[in-house]
């Protein structure tokens, strides 16, 4: 079992770090922070450059806590919430299956790290040589929570419309 839960802790985080690294540095063919601002302000997040940022760093320290197994449910709660949001925004109106660009996919991850809430990393992570025992339905339920009030903020965050010093809309 301990083996299995190393396989998707590692390969579920490392795909996560691996998106947040294209939004942050620009690597694995990613844009970087400036064509995160661009792709984020596109879909409606203000200050876009603020949530480029924040997309990133919740993929990248997300990913990379889920995969070595580090306050998982933290981890499990921010890569909840991001995709959650990318498929409420971006995927929903294409319906399901992701050959037609639908919430598959996010929908998979989403599932992936809300059960490694559940059931924890396993003895192969960082939570498990710590003595941290960050795993049930309490941690699994909190993760959730926490996901989707992330998912809540940045609904919500769409639809504040922030104005320029100058009076105009940003």
């Amino acid at each position: 079992m301990d083996l299995g839960l190393l396989l998707l802790h590692g390969a579920v985080g490392l795909i996560m770090a691996g998106h947040g690294a294209q939004k942050l540095f620009g690597w694995f063919g990613g844009q970087g922070v400036q064509g995160t601002t661009e792709m984020v302000e596109k879909l409606g997040w203000r200050p876009a450059r603020s949530f480029a940022v924040l997309l990133g760093l919740a993929e990248f320290l997300g990913g990379l806590g889920l995969a070595v197994g580090f306050a998982s449910p933290l981890a499990a709660a921010a890569i909840i919430a991001v995709l959650a949001n990318a498929a409420w925004v971006v995927h929903r109106p294409h319906g399901l299956w992701n050959a037609d660009l639908g919430y598959e996919y996010p929908l998979t991850l989403i599932v992936a790290a809300a059960a490694l809430a559940f059931t924890g990393p396993g003895r192969y992570s960082l939570d498990h040589a710590l003595a941290w025992n960050l795993s049930g339905v309490d941690w699994g339920v909190a993760a959730l929570a926490l996901g989707g009030l992330g998912w809540l903020c940045g609904t919500v965050a769409r639809h504040v419309r922030h104005e320029h010093p100058s009076g105009q809309p940003a």
